[in-house]
């Protein structure tokens, strides 16, 4: 998920700005070399196509050298419309990427990318792991609503599936009157355990967790349960 979320499309599209002239970004590739500590963030972007209106939903990764290594477009988008209820069109905002980009390799194995609602789609996961992916993360900026119910089975299903730790960042509390996040950040391990997992919608105060990787694990799970295709 990207690192704000604006009162209105035109507010969320005005401060898009490209990723290497960023304040933002400059600051974390800065911090990243200071500390030789990569970084993954979620970031708008201006759509690379200049008759387009839209912007990115991208989720970039920073080496501990401080340089853009790795960028991945969020594919889908969230558009609700009911007749007499809510009505949310992501993309009438977002542009929506083309690909499932491959793993990259980090300190903690190889890491695939997905971005928030990307999540109810277990066809980007098992493509990643296909692909070799060790750990898979989830930026996510859900609702109160969905997360109460949907966000911890998700989350747990892709793990399990993958076989592969999961880690999902998520955007807490209120962004503005209209927008309040469920939060709850959580590492789940290949076995579909939650390792670590943060405060709720409630949660006014920034949290940071710290979890170990055992790559180990990884392996040992895919050789306990093998997940051999046969379709």
């Amino acid at each position: 998920m990207a690192h704000y979320i604006g009162s209105s499309p035109d507010e969320t599209k005005s401060l898009a700005t490209p990723a290497l002239q960023s304040p933002f970004v400059q600051g974390l590739m800065e911090s990243a070399k200071q500390h030789s500590l990569p970084i993954s963030v979620g970031i708008h972007e201006p759509s690379g196509n200049p008759t387009s209106s839209r912007i990115k939903n991208s989720l970039i990764w920073i080496s501990a050298q401080g340089e853009l290594v790795h960028r991945y477009q969020k594919l889908h988008l969230f558009d609700l419309e009911i007749d007499n209820g809510p009505k949310m069109r992501e993309s009438d905002v977002i542009e929506p990427g083309n690909s499932i980009e491959a793993p990259y390799p980090s300190p903690v194995g190889k890491v695939g990318s997905c971005i928030c609602f990307d999540l109810r789609f277990p066809e980007i996961a098992l493509s990643l792991k296909r692909q070799g992916a060790d750990v898979i993360v989830y930026p996510s900026a859900f609702t109160p609503e969905t997360g109460k119910v949907h966000w911890l089975p998700l989350l747990r299903a892709r793990a399990i599936e993958t076989e592969s730790y999961v880690f999902a960042a998520a955007q807490v509390g209120q962004h503005n009157e209209k927008r309040r996040s469920y939060g709850h950040s959580i590492a789940i391990d290949p076995w579909g355990e939650v390792v670590e997992e943060l405060g709720g919608e409630q949660k006014d105060e920034p949290e940071v967790c710290f979890v170990d990787v055992d790559l180990e694990k990884v392996r040992k799970t895919r050789e306990m349960v093998p997940l051999k295709r046969r379709t």
